[in-house]
């Protein structure tokens, strides 16, 4: 940091000019190309909604290739130049962009712009991404179920730009910051991998596993949820669970105890992006999501919850585009349940893994979280100047 403001102090000690974007850039709309023109070789591209799911903030590499005759035909950005996708359906995602660092233009879709600009591109991309920017975006949004920002809104953005050799003292900082958590998010990855690979092996080699089913094991509370509208709802301190988890607080509770929900529909049931099985304790409302399980055992409780978020209960889901998992085929799954004892054994090594890989107090997530608290920070406060008048 000190380099930093030793810099500022000789480069610019009466403060940072302001400008616009749109005088220090041109700001282009995408092509009109599709998934469907994807080949498997050909010119590099990217896609609008890569940039959600695919890409970080920094770009080298294309995922994507459209062939030579169709990219003749689109917009292209240059290498440094900013791709956004300016068309989300959340006010979150609208605006978010990638830096293109590669070594040659890339054919960029529709419902993106292309800032082509004379900022070190990492730095223009660490501003695009800040609370000092979603601000201002937030002002530019329109539309309700989609959310987009038009280029021509783009270009009255406000932001400062320093000297060169700021900015890239600004980049080498955060930088710095943002390697320290991809090295947290591969290691996670990694003992997530680790996790799934032992998780496994103990369920297959579990000792003296007798198959049953849960209407043989748990006492299913189903006859006593209550779905309850959001406008009936009234607020509270009582947890009011989903198909995927708490979805309210309100003022009653039906359950008082420690049991298991499992997801009756809901997208999650195929997409698996959230657990299907997880316990909840205490006194909570559950609606008619979420299948409710009652145990005898803590412990069996445990070993069933990590036993059904880790096999394919597809041939299990019926409804297509509404996947729902019923009670009748709920009952139908077979579960190998050891004696207690091993279940005991395996319980205690899942549960460590699981608080290396999913604990948001003291594992791999809560200590990635930390670091991004502390990068935006940095990042927001390295971005914040005097202005120069």
């Amino acid at each position: 940091m000190k380099r930093l403001e030793a810099l500022l102090q000789q480069l610019c000690p009466d403060g940072v000019i302001y400008k616009r974007l749109g005088d220090i850039a041109t700001i282009t709309r995408g092509g009109n190309f599709q998934k469907k023109d994807y080949r498997e070789n050909g010119f590099p591209c990217i896609h609008y909604g890569q940039i959600y799911t695919k890409f970080n903030l920094f770009v080298t590499e294309p995922i994507s290739h459209i062939s030579d005759e169709k990219a003749a035909q689109q917009k292209k950005a240059k290498p440094g130049d900013i791709i956004m996708a300016v068309t989300s359906e959340n006010i979150e995602d609208v605006c978010k962009c990638i830096a293109w660092l590669g070594n040659r233009e890339i054919a960029v879709s529709g419902h993106a712009a292309i800032i082509h600009h004379r900022l070190n591109p990492k730095f223009l991309a660490y501003f695009l991404s800040s609370s000092l920017f979603y601000k201002q975006k937030l002002s530019m949004a329109q539309g309700t179920k989609v959310i987009e920002v038009s280029p021509e809104k783009l270009k009255n953005i406000l932001l400062p730009v320093p000297p060169l050799e700021v900015q890239q003292e600004i980049v080498r900082i955060l930088d710095h910051f943002t390697e320290l958590t991809a090295e947290l998010t591969a290691e996670l990855t990694a003992r997530k991998k680790q996790f799934s690979f032992y998780r496994d092996t103990l369920f297959q080699n579990a000792q003296n596993a007798t198959i049953l089913h849960l209407d043989d094991i748990a006492d299913n509370c189903d006859n006593l949820r209550k779905p309850v509208t959001s406008g009936d709802r009234t607020k509270g301190d009582y947890p009011y669970y989903g198909a995927s988890g708490i979805v309210d607080y309100v003022d009653n509770y039906i359950f008082d105890g420690d049991y298991l929900l499992i997801s009756e529909d809901g997208a999650n049931l195929l997409a698996r992006s959230t657990p299907i099985a997880f316990s909840i304790s205490g006194k909570n409302w559950v609606n008619n999501h979420a299948h409710v399980l009652h145990f005898n055992e803590y412990v069996t409780r445990r070993y069933v919850e990590f036993y059904l978020n880790a096999i394919d209960l597809s041939t299990y889901i019926t409804g297509g585009a509404q996947p729902k998992l019923n009670q009748k085929n709920l009952n139908q799954i077979p579960i190998p349940i050891p004696p207690l004892p091993e279940q005991r054994r395996i319980v205690s090594i899942l549960d460590r893994f699981d608080a290396l890989c999913n604990d948001l107090t003291s594992g791999l997530p809560a200590e990635i979280a930390a670091r991004q608290k502390q990068y935006e920070y940095y990042r927001d406060k390295l971005l914040t100047f005097k202005e120069k008048l």
